[in-house]
């Protein structure tokens, strides 16, 4: 298992969220949501140089909707476009899509059994999205012993 953190990126069309693990990358916890739009990607630039300051960032994982049978739309389309401009603003700093199927909903359901409703729960989902994200890339990784997901090139 590579060595250094990675962080997890849910985007959505309002809200960025963003998790990270640990320097061993064992465990993902969350960081922050970013509202998306203008200097979103600097924001996240800035997480990811505050995260470099303590250790090492390794890769940064976008989560990629996908449908239910694996195809993708005009979702993943933009979560792709999302990626690549992500790539070239954390260079070198390589970006991976993951698969990201049903994560909202998880985290959603996870955090109403946890008692949060409403604003509360909207406030903090994305970061549980992301957290959800990042855990399943570090496990796959940690089983399989490869890299997860697609690397994404800078365009």
């Amino acid at each position: 298992m590579r060595h250094g953190v990675r962080l997890g990126i849910d985007p959505g069309d309002a809200r960025i969220g963003v998790a990270r693990s640990d320097p061993s990358g064992f465990l993902a916890t969350p960081v922050e949501t970013v509202r998306r739009g203008k200097g979103d990607l600097a924001r996240i630039g800035k997480i990811l140089a505050a995260e470099q300051a303590e250790s090492e960032v390794v890769e940064v994982v976008v989560g990629l909707p996908r449908s239910l049978s694996g195809g993708e739309g005009p979702a993943a389309a933009k979560v792709r476009e999302f990626a690549a401009a992500l790539a070239r603003r954390v260079a070198p700093v390589p970006v991976r899509l993951v698969d990201e199927r049903m994560t909202t909903v998880s985290a959603e359901a996870m955090l109403r059994d946890r008692g949060r409703t409403g604003g509360k729960r909207r406030a903090v989902v994305d970061q549980a999205a992301a957290v959800l994200i990042l855990q399943h890339a570090l496990d796959t990784e940690r089983t399989s012993g490869n890299a997860p997901g697609e690397i994404v090139e800078e365009t």
